[in-house]
């Protein structure tokens, strides 16, 4: 079903596709989508009852305030839903995960654009730093037309581009640290009429706001990365898929994409392009699900973004069942240093197993929050202190990698260093590298009862370790919480593993992480909650 449908969808391709007709219809016309598509309403209203953007109760609200778990723990939500509550009745105002202002905790988004309640603007609170000599993303890109003219380099050798692109050791900066190159290699060797480069920028981890900076402030260094990428692969599209919840992210995108065609740098103007290459750009319905690889894809078709199952991997069977390079934000925006410095350069920034610098996002609880790029290996007590310049407030420990990220205890900070292989090591992960702070006074019960009911609000229903899973553990959480029962260990143990075991996707594979490092570091809070026998 989900290959007819697909089929019936790559007929329009993506400019008037079927996501963008749903979701351009907010809910409405499914009648006259179902029969412009040659399919069912029940398949168009399935699409478009999955996406929060979409549902009736989304278009009954003036106001969304942002519930992720950076606002959460520290009071940033309660303190912004007091002011907005002066103005608005409650039936006015919503919530949203996450709106990417982890470093002040106060956002709100109204009539498509984002708003801070403190007194000041967002950028007072918010620094850009770095330790690295030769930092490989934050400079100035500077002018577009100098900073594209190292594509031509490579117009003819395209395999030169690649084997910079090995020899950086280049691992994909959206968690999972899989090296880049080996996804770019498949899809040139992979035989087919058509094939694309997708970018995903539904950056959805609370916490983390480094793709929000690069695609708001730096977009032809994405631009490039995957211009570059359709080079080496012989792809003719790229797509940047943003979350809605990014509004001036899809508004810079845009005005990029714009300028590289009036430029003649790309298709899509007027006169020959430097490459034949064409972006489009599509814009999230509030997801959170859609930043796994394959949902993202099944959403770009016009299809319930649900996980796919894998093999088959999209470097051979992507969007629209084509050889697609699917990589995240921070990845392709490496690629214009590695191409100008050499990969040998590149490689020589961080460490050897894993070179290169790395994006971290610093929540409102240090001195100094924002955004630092730092060579990979730099130990975590260097960023907190030293970079970060500590704490507000006392903090006993730190969410690193969003809500299925490990739960690091303050008192394990010294163990580890910015880096995949370190925090893997010690029982963590270091995913998008989003730091949120838990204060000292913010009891961990509650916070794994958050993470449950994250999971539970974001899963896409497809497999039951995480659509029964995630239900089952907050129901249990919230009643020992409430004082109306305690937890049997055993049955909890059971549940965590069926999810990480049986889980389609790190969402609910991954949610067992943080609760069981919870459970070891933070006993002495926990252990009132669950009964052993």
């Amino acid at each position: 079903m989900s290959r007819n449908l697909r089929g019936l969808s790559e007929r329009k391709g993506l400019a008037g596709g079927l996501y963008e007709e749903i979701s351009s219809s907010a809910g409405e016309m499914h009648d006259v989508i179902a029969d412009n598509f040659m399919t069912g309403r029940s398949a168009v209203l399935g699409v478009s009852s999955f996406y929060d953007f979409l549902g009736n109760d989304h278009h009954g609200r003036k106001i969304f305030v942002c519930d992720g778990t950076a606002c959460l723990v520290s009071g940033g939500h309660e303190k912004v839903m007091r002011k907005l509550s002066a103005q608005y009745s409650e039936d006015e105002i919503g919530s949203v995960t996450c709106l990417g202002h982890c470093h002040s905790n106060d956002a709100f988004m109204v009539n498509g654009d984002i708003r801070v309640a403190g007194d000041g603007k967002p950028e007072d609170s918010f620094r850009v730093a770095t330790n690295a000599a030769k930092p490989a993303l934050l400079p100035e890109e500077g002018e577009t037309g100098a900073y594209w003219d190292l594509a031509r380099k490579y117009l003819s050798d395209s395999a030169a581009a690649l084997a910079e692109l090995e020899l950086s050791g280049l691992r994909g900066r959206g968690g999972a640290g899989f090296p880049f190159h080996i996804k770019v290699r498949s899809s040139r060797d992979a035989v087919a009429d058509r094939k694309y480069v997708v970018c995903n920028a539904d950056e959805g981890d609370p916490g983390a706001f480094s793709d929000k900076w690069l695609l708001e402030e730096r977009p032809h260094s994405v631009l490039f990365g995957m211009l570059m990428t359709g080079l080496i692969t012989g792809a003719d599209t790229g797509v940047v898929y943003i979350r809605g919840e990014y509004p001036v992210a899809v508004r810079a995108v845009r005005e990029a994409v714009a300028i590289l065609e009036a430029e003649g740098i790309t298709a899509g103007g007027t006169g020959a392009p430097l490459f034949p290459f064409r972006f489009h750009v599509t814009e999230g319905s509030g997801a959170y699900i859609c930043g796994e690889e394959t949902s993202l894809l099944n959403s770009l078709e016009g299809l319930r973004p649900e996980v796919r199952t894998r093999p088959p991997f999209p470097a051979v069977y992507g969007l629209f069942g084509k050889p697609t390079v699917l990589s995240n934000v921070e990845t392709f925006a490496n690629v214009h240093y590695i191409l100008r410095e050499g990969g040998s350069t590149y490689a020589a920034l961080g460490t050897e197993k894993l070179p290169g610098t790395k994006l971290v996002s610093l929540d409102g609880a240090f001195n100094r929050p924002g955004l630092l790029e730092v060579h990979m290996g730099t130990p975590l007590r260097t960023v907190i202190e030293d970079m970060g310049g500590g704490m507000r407030y006392p903090v006993k420990a730190y969410q690193i990698g969003g809500p299925l990220g490990g739960l690091v205890p303050a008192s394990r900070i010294d163990d580890l260093t910015l880096d995949f292989e370190s925090f893997s090591r010690e029982g963590f992960l270091l995913g998008h590298a989003g730091i949120v702070s838990i204060p000292s006074g913010f009891p961990i019960i509650k916070l794994l009862e958050h993470l449950f009911e994250f999971t539970r609000k974001e899963s896409c229903g497809k497999c039951f370790p995480c659509r029964l899973g995630s239900v089952r553990g907050q129901e249990l959480l919230a009643g020992a919480a409430a004082k109306k029962g305690r937890i049997d260990r055993q049955l909890f143990d059971d549940l965590l593993e069926t999810m990480q075991v049986g889980s389609l996707c790190a969402l609910g594979g991954g949610l067992p992480l943080p609760v069981r490092n919870a459970l070891q570091y933070f006993s002495d809070e926990l252990d009132e909650y669950f009964i052993s026998k």
